[in-house]
């Protein structure tokens, strides 16, 4: 089983306008409700993609059962804890097709997150009772940043109480959320250029270079490290000290960002769980994340398949 911690998921309100003037009352051309949280994502990629998995994390009011209702829907298994007298939050985000100077349609987004409810202790100790029924050879992805009441060493905490289980755990978040988890040997770790950047203070200007700090983050305990680089693909440093360069495949029909990221992730996990190959698990997430970036919201099972056709 592979479980997902989301601690501030939300309910993600999608506008598609033309021609969006700021100040001015405008009509939406489209509009979609999707479960927004970087677990969740995971989560739905995941189940796609065959795998059994559990979405765990915290809601509220009803919000909260709306985010519930909308994950189950996609055939995952829930386990959220529910926070009384809150509500968890809704993110607007617009999508704007303007026509340029050139008569070619110019595309952007603008989004508006929610601050989200005040976790407090209480809440946390339920979580930690719920991470005992996690069993040895299970997985366990923690992503994402954390929301008020949470402190920056939570992951670090997480990875304390499973480190005598056999436990495959997955981090992919930011600074100290993730630098205090290395001591615990993570199965897996996944940055991307800029988060990489930003822990080490450099600019990334290749594959290979992207590879030398991924040496450095498994020196301090990572097992496996994969680097996702945006149009420059991705690179993978596995456990055994062999690396795998992945070129990006054509996004110039990207349509959507978000996600792409956990669903290399999904799509790395479940290649392994598949073929038990490093290479492949990788062309998995690859492709997982292409086809996210071509889909309003998460990739389908067949746009995924289409896109490893295209490394055959």
């Amino acid at each position: 089983m592979i479980y997902t911690i989301t601690f501030n998921p939300a309910i993600d309100y999608v506008i598609k306008i033309e021609n969006f003037k700021p100040g001015k009352i405008n009509k939406s051309k489209e509009e979609y409700i999707f479960p927004g949280g970087k677990g969740i994502n995971v989560s739905i990629v995941l189940k796609t993609l065959g795998q059994e998995t559990t979405a765990m994390g915290f809601i509220a009011g009803f919000v909260g059962k709306e985010i519930e209702e909308q994950v189950q829907k996609y055939g995952v298994k829930t386990d959220f804890i529910k926070i009384e007298n809150n509500n968890s939050r809704i993110n607007v985000k617009i999508l704007e097709e303007n026509k340029g100077k050139n008569g070619n349609t110019e595309k952007e987004e603008t989004a508006v997150n929610a601050k989200g409810p005040y976790i407090d202790s209480k809440y946390l100790e339920l979580l930690y009772k719920k991470l005992e029924i996690i069993k040895n050879e299970d997985t366990l992805v923690l992503s994402g940043s954390v929301p008020n009441g949470v402190s920056s060493n939570i992951y670090e905490k997480i990875c304390q109480r499973l480190e005598n289980k056999n436990i495959k755990i997955v981090v992919d978040s930011t600074g100290e959320l993730l630098l205090k988890t290395l001591k615990y040997k993570p199965y897996l770790i996944k940055p991307n250029q800029q988060e990489l950047e930003e822990i080490f203070g450099i600019k990334i200007s290749s594959q290979d270079e992207a590879l030398e700090y991924a040496e450095q983050l498994q020196a301090k305990g990572a097992q496996n490290v994969i680097v996702s680089l945006g149009s420059d693909g991705a690179v993978l440093l596995d456990e055994n000290g062999y690396s795998y360069k992945m070129k990006a495949l054509n996004t110039k029909n990207a349509i959507n960002t978000v996600g792409a990221g956990d669903s290399m992730i999904a799509g790395f996990l479940a290649g392994h769980e598949m073929y038990n190959n490093y290479e492949k698990s990788l062309q998995m997430g690859v492709a997982a994340a292409t086809a996210t970036t071509n889909t309003l919201f998460l990739a389908t099972k067949e746009k995924i398949e289409d896109v490893l056709n295209k490394f055959k």
